[in-house]
C-alpha cells in the first residue's frame, strides 16, 4: 500500500490578483438599445459601468494574468504549484479551461475544474483548502475567469445590462503554525428553484435570469449562510472586517450587509464598475479593496457566493 502525503493541520490565504478587460461598458451604453437611462440602471442595479472583452478576445489571456498576479503577491514561484482548479461557468464560450492554464502557468501541476456558478470561488477555495489539509498539495492556485458577455442575448434587458467579464485568482498553502487560516464551508442549493437562472438548451443557449425572484431569493436566505459560516469559522459576525460576496447587484450586497449589521466593516461593492462577473467576482473585488489600500493583513474576511443552481457558499478567512 501506498504511503499517504503526510497530513497538515491548516491552510491560509497567501495572496491574491485578477485581471479585467480594458474596454469599459458605460451605463448609458447598456441602457441605450433598450431606452433605458444610466440612472434608471444604477437605481436597480447598482451599475454604473461594467467591463467586456472584445469578440476577438481571449479569457484565457486574463486568467493567465490574475494567476500571475496572485501567484507574485504570495511570493510562491509556479514551478511550486501543484495543483490548479479552475472555477468557471462559461467554459463552452471559449478555448479557456484549467488544463490549458495549467500546462501555461505551471506545467506539470495537477489540474481540477469545477462549475458552481457564481458560487464557484468559493467552492474552489473549499476543496483547495481540503488538498492542503490531507497533504495531497502544498500550494494549490484558484482561478475563476468569467466570459459572461458571449452568453448573453444582447435582446435581453434582465441580462445584458448586467454581466461582465474578468478572472480572480487566489494562492493558498499550509500554515506554518498549523493555524486554520480558511474557515470551514457552509454549501448548498436550493434545485427546485434552478430554472430562475439558467442556460437555456441548444445553441446559442443564451442565460435566462427571473431578477425579481432571485433577488428576494438572495435576501432571504444569504444573511443565515453567512451567520453559519461565522459560526463554523468560531467567530462572531461582529468579528468581521470585511464583506465580500458575490458581486450581484448592489441592492442585494446592501441589504444582507444591512441585516448581517455589518455597518463598521468594509463591503465589497465592486459590481459598480465591474458588473456581475459570476464566479470570477470575489477574488476580483477582494483584488479591489487591496489596491485600494482597504485590507490588512490579518483581517478576518466573510466570502459568500451565490447564483444559478441556485447554489450558494460561505466561509470566513484570515487575509494575508
Amino acid at each position: 500500500m501506498l504511503a499517504r502525503a503526510e497530513s497538515r493541520s491548516g491552510s491560509r490565504l497567501l495572496g491574491f490578483g485578477a485581471a479585467q478587460p480594458e474596454h469599459a461598458v458605460s451605463g448609458a451604453d447598456l441602457g441605450r438599445p433598450f431606452g433605458r437611462t444610466s440612472d434608471w440602471i444604477e437605481t436597480r442595479t447598482g451599475i454604473r459601468s461594467l467591463r467586456r472583452l472584445h469578440a476577438c478576445d481571449d479569457i484565457g489571456d486574463l486568467a493567465g494574468r490574475a494567476a500571475v498576479r496572485a501567484l507574485a503577491a504570495a511570493s510562491v514561484p509556479a514551478d511550486e504549484v501543484d495543483l490548479v482548479i479552475s472555477a468557471t461557468c462559461s467554459t463552452d464560450a471559449g478555448p479557456w479551461d484549467a488544463r490549458a492554464l495549467a500546462h501555461c502557468i505551471a506545467p506539470g501541476a495537477g489540474w481540477v475544474q469545477l462549475n458552481a456558478a457564481c458560487s464557484g470561488f468559493s467552492y474552489a477555495l473549499s476543496a483547495a483548502d481540503t488538498f492542503i489539509r490531507t497533504g495531497d498539495a502544498r500550494h494549490v492556485l484558484v482561478v475563476a475567469a468569467e466570459h459572461m458577455s458571449r452568453l448573453i442575448d444582447p435582446e435581453d434587458l434582465g441580462t445584458s445590462i448586467i454581466f461582465g467579464d474578468g478572472a480572480g485568482a487566489a494562492v493558498l498553502g499550509p500554515s506554518p503554525d498549523g493555524a486554520t487560516g480558511v474557515g470551514p464551508v457552509v454549501w448548498g442549493s436550493d434545485g427546485g428553484q434552478a430554472d430562475l437562472i439558467q442556460c437555456e438548451p441548444g445553441s446559442p443557449g443564451f442565460l435566462r435570469m427571473a431578477g425579481q425572484q432571485v433577488f428576494r431569493w438572495a435576501v432571504e436566505r444569504m444573511p443565515a449562510v453567512a451567520l453559519e459560516a461565522c459560526a463554523r469559522a468560531g467567530v462572531a459576525v461582529s468579528d468581521i472586517d470585511v464583506f465580500v460576496p458575490h458581486q450581484a447587484n448592489l441592492r442585494i450586497i446592501d441589504a444582507v450587509a444591512r441585516k448581517l449589521g455589518l455597518q463598521d466593516a468594509v463591503v465589497a461593492t465592486d459590481v459598480t464598475t465591474s458588473g456581475n462577473t459570476s464566479a470570477a467576482s470575489i477574488p476580483i473585488a477582494l483584488s479591489t479593496l487591496a489596491e485600494r489600500g482597504l485590507l490588512r493583513s490579518g483581517q478576518l474576511a466573510l466570502l459568500v457566493g451565490f447564483g444559478a443552481g441556485l447554489s450558494y457558499a460561505g466561509q470566513v478567512v484570515r487575509l494575508p
